[in-house]
């Protein structure tokens, strides 16, 4: 490099670092103005979800709701059907029914065959779903606007005119047989069925929602006929549409395919899940593990539990604030056993588990246990700094904003309040509610809702070297995967 060039080269960078201190302002902590990073974030703003003019309500004779969110952003929309129900309302000895109808139901509708229907909807870049949980299932369409009348049409089919054919019952049950089959290698699936059947034994929470090698080879068209039957009424669903749509449009169209279905009931929601109250410890031996899956529960809440508020400002303390939270700080930052730890309240419309879960190596899995333990014991007896109080709300209203960047994620939480019958104001109030949790009622939740006396732990590892870590918290069982 010449000697001019090095001039030159100085001269750029000595005009760019001048430029770029007239540019910036001096550090906060110089004495300077604070950067925008430096500054508290602006208070939330209680408003409305969505502007109250764009979103609307009516209901058919029958029963069947509506629901209308007006976005015409995009040349785009989505269109479902959920159900009050879902794989809840399966008797045990037919376990995996729900997904299997659920399967089935896509694969063929009206006069098309499997390929016929996925070959008009693919055709036109639309996308087809039918999906079931716990508490609901949900048939959905989405697509470009030009092809509304089209997709509309298919839904309506899928809905109303599942075909259930025969050649489709067979490869249907044959691949959700596989799928449990190759579920098993998954130690993480296998902790989680251990938990569910420990928890709630005799009981459709303790099975897989797909099933089992047992039920699945039961099913039959039959069986999903009058599943679905039972299940998909008017009166037990919720038409909603959202995107480029106009509203009364989509409730004409909706009363000529929908307003002739017959009204059906509600199906009973099903027994309520047993409640151990003593710590039950069972292994799921897999020896070639050199890591082990661990869960650690009880019974928890249901989704409409009065308190659901504050126990989610306390179990964000506890275990779901990443780094912050509690459990994280101590088993991961303290004493480096896992790279990660978590808790979490499933409330369902019957009582939901709490879980905290992890994974270890396995020489550390009683340290794990007794670590989790202690902390579930601590939320329990030192109630939240106002720090943690104050960052836990923080982070709260943060998530629920980002959860609820789309219409469709609005409307997706709209419909699932309607579900399971809450408030339809619950999402433009939650951030005010999260504000005013203080911490006495952390300390009252934590107290009557974390009870690590009765909590079950699972573990899925080499027997041999986790039973005797384990035996100090209870009897141990040992079950093969």
């Amino acid at each position: 490099m010449t000697g001019r060039t090095l001039r030159l080269c100085a001269l750029g960078l000595a005009s760019m670092l001048s430029v770029g201190c007239q540019i910036l302002p001096m550090p906060a902590f110089l004495g300077g103005q604070p950067h925008a990073w430096e500054l508290p974030p602006a208070p939330a703003e209680d408003r409305a979800v969505v502007d109250p003019a764009r979103l609307h309500r009516s209901r058919l004779a029958n029963g069947l709701e509506i629901v209308v969110l007006v976005d015409r952003r995009l040349p785009r929309f989505d269109l479902g059907l959920m159900t009050r129900r879902g794989a809840a309302v399966v008797p045990l000895a037919q376990a995996g029914l729900a997904s299997f109808t659920a399967e089935l139901m896509e694969r063929g509708a009206g006069d098309r065959t499997a390929l016929e229907l996925a070959a008009v909807v693919d055709g036109l870049g639309g996308s087809l779903s039918v999906g079931v949980g716990w508490d609901s299932a949900t048939a959905t369409i989405g697509g470009l606007s030009r092809d509304f009348d089209t997709l509309f049409s298919v839904l309506g089919d899928v809905v109303l005119r599942p075909r259930f054919d025969a050649d489709e019952v067979e490869r249907v049950r044959g691949e959700q047989l596989a799928g449990l089959e190759k579920a098993r290698e998954d130690p993480a699936t296998l902790a989680s069925w251990a938990f569910a059947r420990l928890l709630y034994e005799g009981h459709i929470y303790g099975l897989p929602a797909e099933g089992t090698p047992e039920t699945v080879p039961t099913l039959d068209a039959d069986a999903a006929r009058a599943w679905y039957r039972r299940v998909f009424v008017p009166a037990n669903a919720i038409f909603f549409a959202v995107g480029d749509v106009d509203p009364e449009a989509i409730r004409a169209r909706v009363e000529a395919t929908y307003g002739g279905w017959a009204v059906g009931e509600i199906p009973e929601a099903g027994p309520p899940p047993p409640s151990p109250a003593t710590r039950r410890v069972v292994v799921v031996d897999r020896p070639d593990l050199n890591q082990v899956q661990v869960l650690i529960g009880h019974p928890g809440i249901t989704r409409t539990e009065p308190r659901r508020i504050p126990i989610q400002v306390m179990n964000t303390i506890l275990g779901s604030a990443g780094f912050s939270s509690r459990l994280m700080a101590k088993i991961r930052g303290e004493e480096g056993l896992t790279y990660g730890i978590w808790s979490q309240f499933a409330g369902r419309r019957k009582v939901g588990p709490f879980v905290v879960s992890s994974f270890t190596r396995v020489p550390e899995v009683g340290r794990l246990v007794e670590l989790s333990l202690a902390e579930l014991v601590r939320i329990r007896d030192e109630p939240p700094s106002a720090e943690e109080l104050a960052a836990a709300k923080s982070l709260l209203a943060g998530r629920f904003a980002l959860g609820l960047e789309t219409s469709t994620a609005v409307i997706s939480g709209l419909v699932d309040l309607d579900v399971h019958g809450l408030p339809a104001d619950s999402l433009d109030t939650y951030r005010g509610r999260i504000r005013a949790v203080e911490q006495s009622e952390v300390a009252a939740v934590a107290r009557d809702f974390v009870r690590p006396d009765e909590a079950v732990i699972v573990a899925v590892g080499p027997a041999s070297a986790i039973v005797p870590q384990l035996e100090p918290f209870g009897q141990v069982s040992v079950v093969q995967p």
